[in-house]
Order: C-alpha cells, then structure tokens, then sequence
C-alpha cells in the first residue's frame, strides 16, 4: 500500500511541476481519478479537509463540464491544488 501511495505521490508531484501550456482534458480527468484514488487510501484526514476537497472537487467538475478550454485549465489548476493538499496531508502537514 505505501508503494501505491508513493507512486501517487511522485505522480502529483510530477503533475504539479509540469506548466500546462494547452488545455489537456485527459489530465483533467486523470488528476481526478488520482483524487478520488488518494481519498480511498488516506489514512487519516480531517473533517475540514474532507470537506474542502470535496467543495474543490465539485468546482473542478462543473469547470471541466463546461467543455470549453479555459474550465479544462481551471479544473487541472483546482485539481493540482487538491493532490497538493492530499499529498501535505500524507506528510502530516495538516491543513
């Protein structure tokens, strides 16, 4: 389990230290997964964080359903910021 976790935890890294110069609708949907992914295996989480993951979560659904490539962006953005905060949590840098 805690290979899994450092793999994900490479992949946010690497994710976050890419510039996103065009739109990629599939890292949207990838940084999404890894979210959902990261939330599953968590092994503690606080109940502010829970909810401020899952309010972000929704903001970035409802940017990547507009379809156009500015929410794409803003849903990698608010997506990155989320795996951030998973990964800071992990680390026990509770936020």
């Amino acid at each position: 389990m805690k290979r899994t976790a450092f793999a994900g935890l490479f992949i946010s890294a690497a994710l976050l230290a890419s510039p996103v110069f065009a739109a990629d609708p599939n890292l949207c949907d990838t940084n999404l997964k890894q979210i959902d992914n990261d939330m599953a295996t968590a092994q503690q989480m606080s109940e502010g964080l829970k909810t401020e993951v899952t309010a972000t979560v929704g903001q970035a659904k409802a940017e990547q359903a507009t379809g156009t490539e500015k929410g794409i962006e803003n849903c990698i953005s608010l997506t990155n910021q989320v795996l951030q905060k998973l990964e800071n949590n992990d680390k026990g840098d509770q936020q």
